[in-house]
C-alpha cells in the first residue's frame, strides 16, 4: 500500500503567510517603484490616422496601470487634459482638472480606478485622441497578469522622471530573499 505524505496543518499555513507576505511586498514595491508608460509609444500623443480611431483604447487595453505608474504625453501643436468621465465621453474641454500644452506633460496615477484625458482640441478627441486608462486595485496586482508591453508613460503633474524606471519584476529581488529567511526560520524553529 502506497502512502502519501501531508504536511501538517501548520506548515500549510506557514505556506500560506510565506505566500501572503510576499505578494503584499510585491504589491507594495511596485506601487512605491512605479513604472513611466510613455503615452503611445513612438507615435505619441496625437490625431491617430483616420482609420485607426481606436488606437488608444488599444493602447491602454495592452497595458496594466497600476498606483504609481505614470503616463508620459509627448506631443507637438497639441495639448492633454485630464477631465471627468462625462467630460470624456462628450469631448468637452471647458472644465478640465488638470491640462497641459508645453509639448510634454507627466501624469501619476495615484490611485485605482479609470483616469480620462482628452485633446484640447474638440475634433481631435471626436477623432480618437481620448485616453482611458483604469488602474488596477492593490486586490488586483495579487492576481493581474505581468504586462504585455515595454511601454513608457507615467501621470501626474509637474513629475520627472528623476531616475530609471524599475521593471515589473523588480519584486522578486526583494521577495525571494525574504521567503528564505522565513523558510529557514520555520525550519529550524518547527511548531510541532
Amino acid at each position: 500500500m502506497k502512502t502519501t505524505y501531508r504536511p501538517p496543518f501548520t506548515a500549510v499555513l506557514y505556506y500560506m503567510l510565506i505566500i501572503s507576505i510576499a505578494a503584499m511586498v510585491a504589491a507594495v514595491v511596485s506601487s512605491v517603484a512605479g513604472f513611466e508608460f510613455k503615452v503611445g509609444d513612438e507615435m505619441g500623443w496625437q490625431l491617430p490616422p483616420p482609420k485607426n480611431s481606436e488606437f488608444y483604447e488599444y493602447w491602454a487595453s495592452v497595458n496594466r496601470f497600476q498606483i504609481g505608474d505614470f503616463l508620459s504625453f509627448e506631443y507637438k501643436n497639441d495639448s492633454v487634459l485630464m477631465v471627468e468621465k462625462w467630460d470624456y465621453y462628450h469631448c468637452n474641454s471647458s472644465n478640465p482638472i488638470l491640462g497641459f500644452n508645453n509639448g510634454k506633460g507627466v501624469i501619476k496615477l495615484n490611485r485605482a480606478g479609470p483616469f480620462y484625458f482628452i485633446s484640447g482640441f474638440p475634433d481631435h478627441c471626436k477623432n480618437g485622441q481620448r485616453l482611458l486608462v483604469q488602474v488596477m486595485s492593490p486586490h488586483d496586482l495579487i492576481v493581474a497578469a505581468p504586462p504585455q508591453s515595454n511601454a513608457d508613460d507615467a501621470p501626474s503633474p509637474l513629475s520627472t522622471n528623476a531616475g530609471a524606471s524599475l521593471p515589473i519584476t523588480a519584486p522578486v529581488v526583494i521577495i525571494f530573499p525574504m521567503a528564505a529567511v522565513v523558510g529557514m526560520l520555520l525550519i529550524s524553529n518547527p511548531l510541532n
